[in-house]
């Protein structure tokens, strides 16, 4: 009985019925997150291609690892789903990422002029400050000083400090920088953006970047 009831939990979870417990969140937008076409929860522990599917009309390629449709809205000439997990491209198939609690998957429909041009988006903060992308998460540093930036590495469960060590998750306060992502470890954000984020931290909700 204990071989029967091991194996059928293996089953289900290959089956994205099992894993992490907790809710992950799924946005589609497009043109850059102007146009928010879904926001809904989805179970932890569903690879990033079932969460989608439970809550879309999806078309697939590549024997279903790419994503070519949502909900009738196909890929065409330099036009494409891109998406992100906790604000940060992953790099790899949406069928081989298995969600976490707390992880935002995001999935947007957008013109492109050269393949990987965006690093990083900041829609999703304070990801991927809190979550990062499975596995353990880097330390969160905030570069700067004074009471903006103290609220800031609140916000994202870090610490202020003058330099940031190799490896950190960064998020540098530079005057003139607006709010981007230089790599998918390292923002920048000009304090006027710092301080209206630390009122509100869904100010730039489904933004890639802030001038």
């Amino acid at each position: 009985m204990t071989r029967v009831v091991t194996a059928l939990a293996a089953v289900l979870l290959l089956a994205g019925c099992g894993g992490d417990r907790g809710t992950a969140t799924l946005w589609v937008t497009r043109d850059r997150g102007t146009q928010i076409l879904l926001t809904t929860n989805v179970p932890a522990g569903l690879t990033a291609m079932q969460a989608l599917e439970r809550k879309a009309e999806v078309d697939t390629s590549y024997g279903g690892r790419f994503v070519v449709a949502i909900n009738g809205l196909s890929s065409a000439s330099r036009r494409d789903w891109f998406y992100y997990v906790n604000g940060v491209p992953l790099g790899r198939s949406a069928a081989e990422y298995r969600l976490r609690d707390g992880d935002v998957e995001w999935w947007d429909y957008t013109a492109w002029q050269r393949p990987n041009e965006v690093p990083a988006v900041v829609g999703a903060f304070p990801e991927p400050f809190l979550h990062g992308l499975g596995g353990a998460v880097p330390p969160a540093v905030v570069v700067g000083q004074g009471r903006v930036a103290h609220a800031l590495a609140k916000l994202v469960r870090g610490r202020v400090a003058p330099t940031a060590p190799p490896g950190a998750n960064v998020l540098e306060l530079r005057p003139g920088a607006g709010f981007r992502a230089l790599t998918p470890r390292r923002f920048v954000i000009d304090p006027r953006h710092a301080a209206r984020l630390t009122r509100n931290p869904r100010a730039f909700r489904f933004r890639y970047a802030v001038q």
